[in-house]
Parts: structure tokens; sequence; C-alpha cells
């Protein structure tokens, strides 16, 4: 038995039970992992309200960081012993210990801790198949980044900045206008008090940008389109006000041909060759200074729902783990 966070019905954070659970050996192709540190991202959110469907009941969590404790058949790329994260579930990561597929999963370096691994996979991975694939920025870009004292954006904003973007972020209130800018926004709009769109045009001159990243969703929507340049490309990974509302698509006509993409990670990470690249270079860029990330806010397994009710209030910057035992 496992002590692991399930669900038996959608709904606010009061449907989250901490419970023992039967955990199977490791499958095919299996490895077992002993948690040292779970990621909390807003997936786990829109999983638990049932903005996604998950089979019910289920577990949480898609990311973690631990230990390999057994190897199933047919695995050769662990051993017992090594560290290691993943990013991409299968569900369940909110628990001591988990099952999960070895090609989805990823050693984690020298030099990263557990904590900063489990932190930094899923919101690393986002960033990176943002920036480098779904749009490649390159130098001399102007791109709109919303959220940018979040999770993904205190990653990408550095990221894009080495990159030799000029990076406009958005944040909800003042008190983060200071952190955005140490995290290398050139400019920082406050949503809750300015005209975003306007002020990206007096930002341009007028032009717009040719990319808008935008994880807010419904209350941005539209703020977005407008803020864009003609034939500009609308990137929505993410719904933390709600999300987007139906549209027609003669809208993107209307506001200049532009285009529209609801990417995810998962249909850019398909093999072990495509996960380990962006990891890579994650990795890569955190050893190197590049990405800088401080350490995330810690919350004990069975607190989960505080680790929840701190993300959706959309007061916190940076990360939130949830630690095995006490925190």
């Amino acid at each position: 038995m496992t002590k692991a966070i399930r669900f038996q019905r959608a709904g606010g954070v009061d449907v989250l039970a901490f419970q023992d659970v039967a955990l199977k050996p490791p499958g095919e192709a299996e490895v077992r992992v002993r948690h040292t540190a779970i990621g909390v991202n807003f997936i786990d959110i829109y999983h638990r309200s049932g903005l996604y469907k998950v089979p019910l009941p289920s577990g949480l969590g898609l990311e973690a960081a631990g230990v390999v404790e057994s190897v199933g058949p047919g695995v050769t790329r662990f051993r017992e012993g090594d560290r290691i994260a993943y990013a991409s579930g299968p569900i369940g990561a909110y628990s001591e210990a988990h099952n999960v597929v070895a090609n989805r999963s990823v050693k984690i370096p020298d030099g990263v801790s557990d904590d900063i691994a489990a932190a930094i996979l899923l919101k690393g991975l986002t960033a990176h198949f943002l920036l480098r694939r779904t749009y490649k920025v390159k130098a001399g870009d102007t791109i709109l980044f919303h959220a940018a004292a979040g999770g993904v954006g205190m990653i990408a904003v550095q990221w894009a900045r080495s990159l030799g973007a000029t990076v406009i972020g958005t944040v909800g209130n003042d008190n983060k206008v200071e952190f955005a800018k140490r995290l290398g926004c050139h400019h920082v709009i406050v949503s809750s008090r300015e005209n975003i769109p306007a002020r990206v045009r007096e930002i341009t001159g007028g032009k717009g940008v040719p990319v808008a990243y935008d994880s807010v969703g419904r209350d941005t929507f539209m703020a977005t389109l407008d803020s864009l340049a003609p034939l500009g490309l609308f990137v929505s990974f993410g719904n933390a006000s709600g999300p987007v509302p139906p549209f027609d698509a003669a809208l993107l006509a209307q506001k200049g041909s532009l285009y529209f993409t609801r990417p995810t990670l998962m249909n850019y990470v398909t093999t072990p060759e495509e996960l380990d690249a962006g990891a890579s270079e994650l990795f890569d860029l955190i050893a190197r200074g590049v990405v800088r990330r401080n350490e995330p806010k810690r919350f004990p397994l069975a607190q989960a729902a505080d680790a929840h009710n701190a993300l959706e209030s959309r007061q916190t910057t940076g990360s939130l783990v949830l630690i095995p035992g006490p925190a």
C-alpha cells in the first residue's frame, strides 16, 4: 500500500482525499518511482474540477521526481537507484510512489535538485515547445507572454530573452511588476488596470506582435487577438480564468488573417528522443544559469488542497511542490 490523493467526483478542493491505495509491481516497460517531490500544475486543477475529463475515481498529478525503486520487464533505460523525473503521467503523481513508463521519464542531472526537477520539468518542456517549436522565437522578435510571473512564464521569459527577443509580459497585479522585470521582461503590463492591446500597440509602434502566448484563457482572449500583428499567431495553452469562449473562425480573418493554435506537450514529446532533447536543453539552461529558479514553495502531500487553493488564487509567483511526509 502507498498513500495517495484520490477523488471520486469532480469539484472543488473538498473532493480531494488522502488515502491508502494498492500499487502493483511495475509492468512491461515501467519503473516504480519512490517520489521525493511532486509538481503542482494548473492541469491538475482542470482534472480535479472536471474542466478536463478523466475517468473517475482517479488519482491526480502528472509530474514528479524521485528514485527508481524497481524496474519492470524490458526496461534498459534506467536501473534501481537512478534519480528520474517525469512530466506526462500517467495520472497519479500525487502519491508516495507511482509506476510510470520508462520512455516517458528522464534522468535528473547532477546539480539539479529533486524539488527543482519536479517543479520545472512540465513547465520547462512546455516553455521549450512554445518557444522552440510552436513558434520558433528568434532575435529581434517582440513577443507577448501572459502570466509572466507564473510557473511557465518564469521560465519562458528568461528563455525568450536569452534568444534575443523583446518580451512583453502581463501580470495580474502591481505586486508582480518588479518580479517580472527581474525575470527579464522588457515591458510589463498589469492586466487588472491596463488596456493590454493599447499598451502592446504603444510598445510596438502600432504593429502588434507576431506571437502571443496565452495561458489565462477567457479573461484575455479578445485582448490577445487585438494585440497581434497581421498574420500573427495566437498560442492558447491554458485556461486559468476559464476556457476560451467559442468563436467564429471569421474573427481571425477580421483581425488580420490570424492563426490560432491550442498545442499540448503530449504531441511534442511522442518519442524518447524528443523528450530527451527538450529536457537536455532545459537542464542545460538551468545549469548555465540562463534560466534561474527560486526553490519552489513546499506543501505536505496530505495538504494538496492547500496547494490548489494557493495556485488558483493567482497570488503566487513561481512553482509549488508536494512533499511526501512532512514538508
